[in-house]
């Protein structure tokens, strides 16, 4: 028996008995490699899944307010709601015409958006420049009292600008008071600024000794270079406008000065249970279009805008 044994070890060679710890490392590692494989992939779907859940959850307030801009009243009174309307009817539309007036109350909102944005954009950019650009006593803590500011929430002033614009200067029922008083935006200041300071400053000083002027450099150099965000700020400011609410229904009670969130919101839709909910819905969507468009055709300059800004200062 021993004899046996002792002639099957001599019948296994060293290379052999070197191959087979090798051997058991590589199956280690295939099957580590197979189990860290099967994680990754185990993570890639839980997250999609999550995505998809949270994609769905936000767009469906906006998938049930289309779909209800299409139902009858009663369909969307009834007990069970439905999800896809039982007949598509466009009547909806046709009342929404009919208790909002868009052509004017757009103007208005196209007016005010419009002009509060361009007046906005040349106050961010000179304002950007100079904290980017210029050395002048008191800039740093002037900059730091600035976005201070922007921890205390904007409604906190709505009381000290009504009191300013209506109680001083008499502006109710005016476009100047739905302009003038958000025409300096502290973030859009800082976002700029941040970008102007990633400009490398040898561009500066070549352009002065070529004799260029500080506000032609501006122009040709500074905001050819940070578009994507100038671009970020126009869009931002324009839907800011446009979905401004709380205090265009404040200082103006003049329907010729009402924008589409006032026009929307005090349009006789009907009173307790016979409103008119699918007219509503209706309006909204209309008034809703507008912005998602602009968002969908303008999304990449927003993030390529932001994601450019804020990384050095």
């Amino acid at each position: 028996m021993t004899e046996n044994i002792n002639d099957v070890n001599e019948k296994v060679t060293p290379e052999e008995k070197e191959e087979k710890p090798r051997l058991m490392k590589e199956n280690d590692v295939d099957t580590v490699s197979k189990k860290q494989t099967a994680m990754k992939v185990l993570v890639q779907i839980a997250l999609y899944a999550f995505l998809v859940i949270m994609a769905l959850i936000v767009l469906f307030p906006f998938y049930w307010m289309i779909m209800s801009s299409f139902k009858t009243i009663d369909e969307y009174d009834a007990l069970v709601p439905t999800l896809w309307p039982q007949n598509f009817r466009w009547d909806a539309y046709k009342v929404a015409f009919e208790k909002v007036d868009f052509g004017k109350i757009f103007l208005n909102t196209c007016y005010v958006g419009i002009v509060s944005t361009i007046l906005s954009l040349v106050i961010t950019v000179l304002a950007a420049y100079a904290f980017a650009r210029f050395n002048f006593k008191g800039k740093n803590a002037l900059f730091a009292a600035m976005l201070a500011t922007m921890m205390i929430p904007g409604e906190l002033f709505t009381i000290t600008n009504y009191i300013t614009t209506v109680g001083w200067f008499g502006w109710d029922n005016t476009f100047i008071i739905l302009i003038v008083p958000f025409l300096v935006s502290v973030f859009y200041i800082y976002l700029l600024r941040q970008n102007f300071m990633q400009i490398p400053n040898e561009l500066y000083l070549a352009a002065k000794v070529d004799g260029t002027s500080d506000l032609k450099y501006l122009w040709k150099v500074m905001i050819p270079l940070s578009a994507p965000t100038l671009i970020s700020i126009t869009i931002l400011k324009m839907m800011g406008s446009w979905n401004s609410y709380i205090w265009p229904s404040l200082v103006n009670s003049d329907k010729a000065y009402w924008l589409m969130t006032v026009a929307l919101r005090t349009a006789d839709f009907g009173e307790g249970a016979y409103v008119d909910y699918p007219a509503q819905m209706a309006a909204v969507v209309l008034v809703t279009i507008p912005l998602f468009l602009v968002f969908l055709f303008f999304r990449k300059y927003i993030i390529r805008g932001v994601s450019r800004s804020g990384i050095k200062g």
